[in-house]
């Protein structure tokens, strides 16, 4: 049965979330700071966590800093409706999903269901090698020839939509959709930033073309 870690202080979100959860087949854990959340992490190994963003004596990105240091365990944060920069430091801070509040639950259920869809995906299959570029997915790690290069996790998510599509052109929309998931407001304009930092990774240091601006279109992975 899959776990899932609610780290929520507000307890009316909790306990309905908790419940629904439940009704959905779900074992859940409930946390209510974000220093019991991190014990129950540590304790209960769950499959999933659910994360605030606004908790008392650790904050939600913090919780997901320390997380990050040991494990790749799915986290979806909750945030605040409009606060953008909330969005994106989660995202960059390796959360894989998010979700503003207010939130409906059929759309929660529908994000935990993608998350962990997407999950089982990346571990279909472990190493992708493409030219200089190989990638364990794993471990998450990224070696260009040879050498070991660091990426954010958003970094990471697009260059493996990348490599398991060589030569395959893809639209910002096809982009956003599959790192961000359908239904989110992300700016087009985000793609072409995280673009910019993979070549700035890959292409530059390498001298070499690995992601194909498709003028009209989007990008693509060349193997030329």
């Amino acid at each position: 049965m899959t776990k899932i870690l609610i780290i929520e202080d507000d307890e009316g979100i909790s306990d309905f979330v908790n419940l629904e959860l439940q009704h959905e087949g779900y074992e859940t854990v409930v946390a209510k700071t974000g220093r019991e959340g991190l014990e129950k992490f540590e304790s209960e190994n769950p499959d999933l966590i659910l994360l605030d963003v606004m908790l008392p004596e650790i904050n939600g990105f913090e919780v997901l800093r320390r997380i990050r240091k040991t494990s790749n365990v799915p986290v979806i944060l909750e945030t605040a409706r409009g606060e953008t920069i909330d969005r994106i430091n989660g995202l960059n801070s390796g959360a894989d999903d998010y979700i503003p509040k207010p939130f409906d639950i059929e759309e929660l259920l529908a994000r935990i269901n993608a998350v962990l869809r997407r999950v089982t995906a990346d571990h279909s299959q472990v190493r992708i090698k493409f030219r200089d570029i190989e990638m364990n997915i794993d471990s998450m790690t990224v070696t260009v020839k040879g050498e070991p290069l660091s990426f954010s996790k958003t970094e990471f998510m697009m260059l493996k939509l990348f490599l398991e599509n060589p030569e395959k052109v893809m639209s910002r929309d096809d982009i956003i959709d599959a790192i961000w998931g359908k239904g989110h407001f992300i700016d087009i304009n985000t793609v072409d930033v995280y673009v910019g930092y993979l070549r700035s990774k890959i292409d530059q240091p390498l001298k070499a073309e690995y992601i194909k601006t498709v003028r009209g279109t989007g990008y693509k992975m060349t193997n030329s």
